[in-house]
C-alpha cells in the first residue's frame, strides 16, 4: 500500500508541474480541471461523475511521466480527451464501477452474482483500512449532488486541510482500495471457474 501511495504521489507532482510550474497556478488549474472534467461526465448523463473525474487522473497519473515528454499543447485537453474515452466505456461497461455511495445503503433485491461479488469484495478491502482511513472514504461518499459537495468542504475543514488536499488523500486511497477490491474479485472468479475448490 505504501508503494502505491509513493507512486501516486510523484505521479500528482508531475501532473501539477504539467498543468503549470507555478506551483500555486497549478493548484487552481487542478481544481477548475475536475470541475471542466465534472462537467463533461454530467453532460454525458454518467452516474458518478466525480469519480469518474478521479478515474482520469488515475489513468494520466499512470502515463503522465510519458505523456507530457511528446504531448503538445493545452495539458488540460488530454485530460478531457480521456475523459470522453471513459465516458464511452462506461455506456458500454455498465455495472463494473464500483459505487462507493452504495457501501452503507441495504441490499438491493434484484442483483447479479458479479455485483453480490463485488459488493463483499469491497467491505472485504474497507475492513482492511484503519479505522481513520475507512472513516474518511466513506465520508467523502456519503452525500448526493450539492450536499455531496457541502459536505465535502465541512469534512475538509474539519481535518483543517484545504478540499484539495482531501481530494488527494481519497484519491490515494481509492486508487488502493481498488486494487485490493480488483485482485478480490479475480481470486473470486478464478475459485469458481476451478470449482470452489481453493481457499
Amino acid at each position: 500500500m505504501a508503494r502505491n501511495s509513493a507512486i501516486a504521489s510523484e505521479s500528482f507532482e508531475e501532473i501539477l508541474t504539467w498543468l503549470n510550474p507555478d506551483r500555486e497556478i497549478a493548484g487552481e488549474l487542478y481544481v477548475q480541471l475536475r470541475l471542466d472534467l465534472t462537467k463533461i461526465f454530467v453532460w454525458r448523463k454518467c452516474s458518478d461523475p466525480e469519480g469518474l473525474t478521479d478515474e482520469v487522473f488515475d489513468r494520466v497519473a499512470r502515463k503522465v511521466h510519458v505523456v507530457r515528454q511528446s504531448y503538445e499543447g493545452d495539458p488540460r485537453l488530454y485530460f478531457c480527451a480521456v475523459a470522453n474515452n471513459l465516458a464511452k466505456e462506461t455506456f458500454k461497461k455498465i455495472g463494473t464501477h464500483i459505487p462507493l455511495e452504495g457501501v452503507d445503503l441495504p441490499n438491493h433485491p434484484e442483483k447479479s452474482a458479479d455485483d453480490e461479488d463485488i459488493e463483499d469484495c469491497l467491505q472485504r478491502c474497507l475492513r482492511k483500512l484503519s479505522r481513520e482511513t475507512r472513516h474518511l472514504i466513506l465520508a467523502y461518499y456519503a452525500k448526493e449532488k450539492q450536499a455531496k459537495i457541502d459536505h465535502r468542504q465541512k469534512l475538509a475543514q474539519s481535518l483543517d486541510i484545504p478540499i484539495e488536499t482531501l481530494r488527494v488523500k481519497v484519491y490515494r486511497i481509492r486508487e488502493s482500495l481498488e486494487g485490493c477490491i480488483g485482485r478480490c474479485f479475480e481470486r473470486k472468479a478464478q475459485q469458481k471457474g476451478n470449482g470452489s475448490h481453493e481457499h
